[in-house]
């Protein structure tokens, strides 16, 4: 188990890195739904891929997060 200021001091960290991972999310999504009509399919594809592969990564963050406690 960890000393609780270093436990405090990792949960400010994932809170940040996840708080970075959703407004980049958010950006990629709002870029998909406002310009994907206009985009050229494979960058599209990209970014649609790209965009699940950070919500993966949200999911996982956050799983990591709730046991850092």
């Amino acid at each position: 188990m960890l000393p609780e200021a270093n436990t405090v001091s990792m949960q400010n960290e994932l809170n940040t890195i996840t708080s970075s991972m959703n407004e980049l999310s958010a950006r990629i999504t709002h870029l998909v739904e406002t310009e994907g009509a206009r985009m050229d399919g494979d960058v599209y594809t990209e970014l649609v891929a790209a965009e699940r592969t950070v919500g993966a990564l949200l999911r996982r963050l956050n799983r990591v997060a709730s046991r850092v406690k």
